[in-house]
């Protein structure tokens, strides 16, 4: 699964993201660091590039690493090519998410994570593969993640939908009959491994995370070098942050993130070039 996509977020993005979490607007950055309203708006745009210098400045005012933000106005990092044996990522048109399904080694037994895109072009990745698919792994309640779910539901009816309750509701009559899954939980998955959930709030409140075999589906809340905007009913850019530190941030430094969006990284890249921490 070569990394050939290009990062999610821009400069601008993780500017529009810090400023909305912290709520310092244009204004309060200019007064605190000296660069014109003017030219901050402009890079809200991504017009215009930053010194290191400035962005030092704004780092300073949005809690920011300045080093790692100043790496993203100059565009200096990307991961590597990163590859998992068991992940298969497949791009999800019209919607602009990334897709996976992930297997046990030599066998058919697969895992759908984020079912969304064209149907027909959902359910031909999953009959190439001749897959037997035990699960549907829904990371959250947004339609780029979840608007094929009943068509691969009909498509694949042994296969048992997995959620977090908060966000079910996004699947219509099909939350019914939906595995409602808790923080830590575990899915039995062949004969000897399992699927652990994490309920990773704050991009939206059952925002939830699915960690198999040193793989980690993290939805939209973590992305290679940045995080997803908050845009719960009750949780927040806070708990996005928390949701990372606490659990993604104790996994082992070599577990493999594999985002909503962009390309994947690892944990011990995302702490060593993630503005956001």
């Amino acid at each position: 699964m070569p990394s050939a996509l290009p990062l999610e977020d821009t400069f601008g993005d993780i500017l529009k993201k810090a400023i909305c979490g912290t709520g310092a607007g244009s204004a309060q950055l200019a007064r605190a660091t000296g660069i014109p309203a003017e030219t901050i708006e402009q890079w809200l745009k991504d017009e215009g590039v930053a010194t290191d210098e400035q962005a030092r400045a704004l780092a300073t005012v949005l809690a920011l690493d300045g080093g790692k933000l100043a790496d993203s106005a100059a565009q200096r990092w990307h991961p590597p090519p990163i590859e998992r044996p068991d992940v298969r990522r497949h791009s999800q048109d019209p919607q602009p998410s990334n897709g996976y399904v992930f297997f046990l080694e030599g066998g058919r037994r697969a895992a759908l994570v984020d079912p969304a895109g064209l149907p027909q072009n959902l359910l031909r990745v999953l009959r190439e593969g001749d897959y037997h698919l035990q699960y549907v792994l829904i990371t959250h309640k947004h339609a780029d993640h979840c608007d094929a779910t009943a068509d691969v539901a009909r498509a694949f009816p042994q296969a048992q939908i997995v959620m977090h309750s908060l966000d079910v509701h996004a699947i219509g009559p099909l939350a019914k009959s939906a595995l409602l899954l808790r923080d830590g939980e575990t899915l039995p998955f062949g004969d000897d491994a399992a699927i652990r959930m994490l309920h990773t709030p704050g991009h939206t409140d059952g925002s939830s995370s699915f960690l198999f075999r040193g793989s980690l589906f993290s939805g939209d809340t973590l992305f290679a070098a940045s995080v997803g905007g908050a845009y719960g009913d009750n949780s927040t850019y806070r708990d996005i942050l928390n949701s990372v530190r606490s659990k993604f941030f104790t996994l082992p430094d070599d577990t493999v993130v594999m985002p909503g969006h962009g390309p994947p990284s690892t944990i011990a890249l995302e702490k060593q070039h993630n503005p956001f921490f």
